[in-house]
């Protein structure tokens, strides 16, 4: 069997060749492609079924990223040794390709549609996420099923000053922007990332950085398809349309749709109004109407209420519920809203509340994540909990799903760029964000609460954070005619072209998440938008500084006390002793926890204790044991010995010395007999070193009177 394959390349620079393969793996499925880059190598695969599934109002596709072990040449952790769920790594990396391809497969197509991407090969220094999108559109261009616009994926960050596309792992240590940017050959899809407080005009020029770097690959991919012979796509069935009774339904439904769009409704009374015409549309259709009438019906209704409460904020500027297009909804903010959690708030924004916690650790609680590419530990967590009663539902509670994850993790992000270092914050921090109500942007919401309840818990951020969700609604016919909106409801976001969230400090953006709906957005109106969103974030953060403006002074009086200490890596040994046994007495006698690694040349020591006294004297047992004697120094020593030449003391922990018959008075003695004993502690002065054998010289009697 001979198993012939076809290849496209791209230069992407840096010696790098990106490869796209086709013909050779996994020809069963209806698209396949291998991604070589570096010696990382991607499998991504493409299934749709011949059919649509019936009775379905959603596009049923599924986009799962996995990491092999294997590709690293790693043995899975656990009992199974086997990969099993996505971990919250490979769910984000998903949801990063989803998020760009769902919106671009044709309206109507309603097969069963699955995308697997399979991480086959690991280069070490290459991050793989930012080509996972590449693969999967490469296999979808190769396959018969529809998807009329090619995308790419890209990570663009700055480095040093300077824009990189898909910089190497190593190199991102040094970036203050990083983002993944998905796009058509045209279009703008979606953007996602951090900053160290950039600037929007930055956040811009990245993007379009990006989006130049994405034609080439959009190029590599045609290239491939030409190569491969292209597949005749699939058709897709269109709905048929009884204009007559589209038509009627239409005038009954519009006046009441409007009515409502411009009452200025909560979500549940706006809601429960909606349910009412939905109820008088049933009995205006009448008895006589068929089943294949009322489910047209529905669907005219959805298409009516969506194109009416878009055209009533376009044309009369009204929201629904009632503000201005750039106007955020009531805000209060609470600290300390919790006694015993280490820090608290609760942060209500209109219908949207977050109660977030603040719980701090020690180095043990650490997060250990066991990845592919090998075992990574995380100081700072951030969990997000969506439970139902938030929306007033009924749900089974379940494990946090994708959209919780990547909720969560868009938070993470813009929080842990205001962190202090590790030395200044010893803490593990587990920030958990509970949404108690929900109409439109607990992430948001969570990126408030979070910024205060780490100033509550005096963690000394460096600033405090806000966030802000944007959309906009636009006319199709006229470029011109178009709507930016702030702190957009949960309706507004179904409804809008656009989804934008950003957050930043008072200086600059630490992070984003952006879904664009809609063909031809120009970067005029996006950077138009970005301000807008500046001045939002500018005025939620005015409403939290009102609550707390600046991290507390102290850690609550029930928190862990942690202090850290930089000492010689030469000492390590003595501080642990012959099998822990010196540590463990130390944690033992002053009730502290104490962890020890290395840190370049250094040891970094970590305390943790709730006692300040028991912290107090561990801190000074370790100090003594690693300081370097200097002499000229006055030591608190214990007589460890007596010779009849002098004593041998111990001035500092595992460091002796001797102090010579003739340097314990200033008279002369014969003996010690009745001036010294074992474990007498006196002061002692370090007076020399002999160099030669490295021996400390002693004196006591220059810190005597001459009598």
């Amino acid at each position: 069997m001979n198993l012939q394959a076809v290849s496209s390349s791209v230069d992407i620079g840096d010696g790098l060749t990106v490869t796209l393969e086709t013909g050779k793996m996994a020809r069963q499925a209806d698209g396949a492609v291998v991604l070589t880059v570096g010696k990382t190598v991607i499998l991504a695969t493409v299934v749709s079924a011949q059919k649509p599934r019936e009775g379905v109002g959603f596009f049923p596709l599924s986009v799962d990223y996995q990491e092999k072990f294997a590709a690293a040449g790693r043995i899975p952790g656990g009992f199974h040794k086997r990969e099993t769920k996505l971990s919250d790594y490979e769910v984000l990396i998903s949801r990063l390709v989803d998020r760009a391809l769902r919106p671009l497969f044709p309206e109507g197509y309603v097969n069963d549609t699955q995308i697997l991407i399979s991480l086959l090969s690991s280069d070490p220094t290459i991050l793989p996420d930012s080509y996972a999108a590449l693969a999967a559109s490469a296999a979808l261009a190769v396959s018969d099923i529809p998807f009329p616009h090619l995308i790419s994926e890209v990570r663009v960050a700055r480095i040093n000053g300077k824009f990189v596309i898909n910089p190497l792992r190593a190199d991102m240590e040094n970036a203050d922007i990083d983002i993944i940017l998905a796009a058509s050959y045209d279009n703008i899809m979606m953007v996602e990332g951090e900053a160290k407080e950039c600037s929007e005009e930055d956040l811009l020029e990245a993007i379009k950085t990006g989006h130049a770097a994405i034609r080439q690959h959009i190029d590599a991919q045609h290239e491939l398809v030409r190569k491969a012979g292209a597949k005749e796509k699939r058709t897709v069935a269109t709905a048929a349309v009884n204009e007559e009774l589209k038509t009627k339904v239409e005038a009954f439904l519009q006046p009441k749709i409007a009515e409502v769009a411009k009452a200025a409704l909560s979500k549940q009374d706006r809601k429960a109004r909606f349910s009412i015409i939905k109820e008088e549309l049933g009995a205006f259709l009448g008895e006589e109407a068929t089943d294949e009438d009322k489910a047209f019906a529905a669907k005219v209704y959805e298409d009516t209420e969506y194109s009416v409460v878009r055209e009533t904020v376009l044309s009369d500027r009204i929201r629904l519920d009632g503000r201005k297009l750039d106007e955020i909804r009531p805000i209060v903010a609470e600290t300390s809203i919790l006694p015993m959690p280490h820090g608290s708030a609760l942060f209500t924004r209109g219908e949207t509340q977050s109660l977030t916690t603040v719980t701090l650790g020690t180095p043990d609680d650490e997060l250990m994540l066991d990845k592919a590419g090998g075992i990574e530990y995380k100081q700072f967590i951030l969990h997000y909990n969506f439970p139902p009663f938030s929306t007033g539902e009924v749900k089974p509670m379940r494990a946090p799903g994708r959209r919780e994850v990547g909720h969560g993790n868009l938070a993470l992000r813009s929080l842990k760029q205001v962190l202090p270092s590790e030395l200044e914050n010893p803490y593990t921090v587990r920030v958990v964000s509970d949404i108690l109500e929900s109409n439109g942007s607990s992430s948001m919401a969570t990126v408030c609460a979070g910024s205060l309840a780490l100033m509550d818990a005096g963690v000394k951020i460096k600033a405090a954070v806000s966030g802000i969700a944007m959309g906009m609604i636009s006319d199709p016919q006229d470029p011109k005619r178009y709507a930016i909106l702030s702190d957009i409801l949960g309706d507004e976001d179904h409804l809008g072209d656009m989804d934008f969230k950003v957050t930043g400090t008072e200086k600059g953006i630490c992070g984003c998440q952006m879904d664009i709906k809609i063909d031809g957005l120009s970067f005029e109106t996006l950077y138009e938008a970005l301000l807008q969103a500046k001045k939002g974030r500018l005025h939620i953060l005015g409403k939290m500084n009102e609550a707390l403006e600046s991290p507390r002074a102290d850690y609550k009086p029930h928190a862990p006390r942690i202090e850290t200490v930089l000492i010689p890596r030469e000492f390590i040994g003595q501080i642990i002793g012959p099998g822990g046994k010196h540590i463990q007495e130390l944690q033992r006698t002053t009730g502290t926890s104490i962890n020890i690694e290395e840190v370049g040349e250094q040891g970094k020591v970590t305390i943790a204790s709730a006692n300040r006294e028991g912290l107090d004297t561990a801190m000074g047992r370790i100090r003594a044991i690693a300081a370097v004697p200097e002499v000229g120094e006055v030591y608190d020593a214990i007589v460890k010995s007596v010779m009849p030449y002098g004593a041998f003391v111990e001035f500092l922990p595992g460091k002796q010395g001797l102090l010579h018959i003739s340097e314990v008075e200033h008279r002369r003695l014969d003996s010690l007999d009745g001036v010294l004993k074992e474990s007498d502690r006196i002061k002692v002065k370090l007076i020399g070193l002999d160099e030669k054998t490295g021996k400390f010289k002693l004196s006591r009697k220059v810190l005597l009177p001459k009598v």
